[in-house]
């Protein structure tokens, strides 16, 4: 039987602030905008190419906004995905390797696969880690 995770809740305290971070900046494909009875909105979105989407919509959750740690995002060529972001205004940090001997910065010419990682949070602080794997086991 497969178990596949589908979509993550990530709590947000604007959710239009949202909207432009993950879809206007991260490029996310917004799957739906669904009004609530209330009068809120959820969305769900989903990264290019990815099988699991994020949902957010402000008291879907107890967790408060930005209470979302250590999210991870893969991709095939870190430094890219560097540009990218940084092209589109997403703050990040600085693209790092890590290995025995702890975390430190990455040189250009560092293999990355498994091993790079770079860090960025959402306008809330929920917390994502972006890295690089080229080939799977």
């Amino acid at each position: 039987m497969n178990w596949t995770l589908e979509v993550v809740i990530v709590p947000v305290s604007d959710v239009a602030r949202a909207k432009e971070f993950y879809a206007g900046r991260l490029g996310w494909h917004i799957d739906h905008e669904t009004p609530l009875p209330d009068g809120r909105l959820m969305l769900q979105l989903t990264p290019p190419g990815s099988g699991c989407s994020i949902v957010i919509a402000q008291g879907l959750t107890d967790m408060p906004p930005g209470a979302l740690q250590g999210l991870q995002l893969v991709v095939n060529d870190l430094r890219a995905a560097h540009a990218e972001l940084l092209g589109n205004g997403v703050e990040t940090s600085d693209i790092v390797v890590l290995g025995p001997h702890g975390q430190r910065p990455s040189d250009l010419g560092d293999d990355l696969d498994n091993v790079g990682f770079l860090f960025f949070t959402d306008p809330d602080g929920n917390a994502w880690a972006v890295q690089q794997i080229t080939a799977r086991a």
